[in-house]
């Protein structure tokens, strides 16, 4: 199989089911955004200082990301009681249950916090903005077509999920929390 087709060269690409649709669509926005988010995560789980419990939570992130892309990635305008794979209430409660793990390990928050710190915590914030775009690009298709209400719930979730990882691995390295300071 050849990685290249040509069939993009003018500007457009197919969505699953082979229609053709320009690539700056807010359908391919939504979930080209998903996918980049994806790619961060992979570089989230390369950093050092990334345990093997966490990485096993971005592996399962991951693979419900992909679930996302391929959902979006089809034009369920003629079925439109298509689900997107694995995104029920249990996949939610998983993420809030990882959440409320790792907010017992780490101190509370008395203010709001900068992304930085160490290496994995910077990244996982980059995660997190990269999460929240998405959610945004999926809200911004969902206005014009229906989506599924789980998938938004899932990214809003999960960039929750990411801020908690953040001040977890700035936690883990020993490293404090950068406060926001009012000028």
């Amino acid at each position: 199989m050849k990685i290249y087709t040509r069939t993009g060269d003018l500007g457009t690409t197919s969505l699953v089911g082979g229609q053709r649709v320009a690539k700056d669509s807010i359908r391919l926005e939504a979930y080209g955004t998903v996918d980049e988010l994806n790619s961060y995560i992979g570089l989230l789980m390369a950093t050092e200082g990334v345990e093997e419990e966490v990485a096993k939570t971005l592996r399962a992130v991951q693979n419900k990301l992909f679930n996302i892309g391929a959902y979006l990635a089809t034009d369920n305008s003629d079925s439109p009681m298509t689900e997107p794979q694995g995104l029920g209430q249990e996949t939610i409660s998983y993420l809030e249950n990882c959440i409320d793990r790792l907010t017992e390990q780490i101190p509370p928050m008395h203010c709001f916090v900068l992304p930085g710190g160490s290496l994995a915590s910077a990244q996982a914030q980059v995660c997190r903005t990269v999460c929240r775009r998405a959610e945004r690009r999926v809200i911004t298709l969902g206005n014009n077509v229906r989506v599924d209400p789980s998938v938004i719930r899932y990214l809003n979730r999960l960039s929750d999920y990411l801020f908690t990882l953040a001040r977890y691995l700035n936690h883990q390295a020993g490293v404090d929390d950068i406060p926001w300071e009012k000028d």
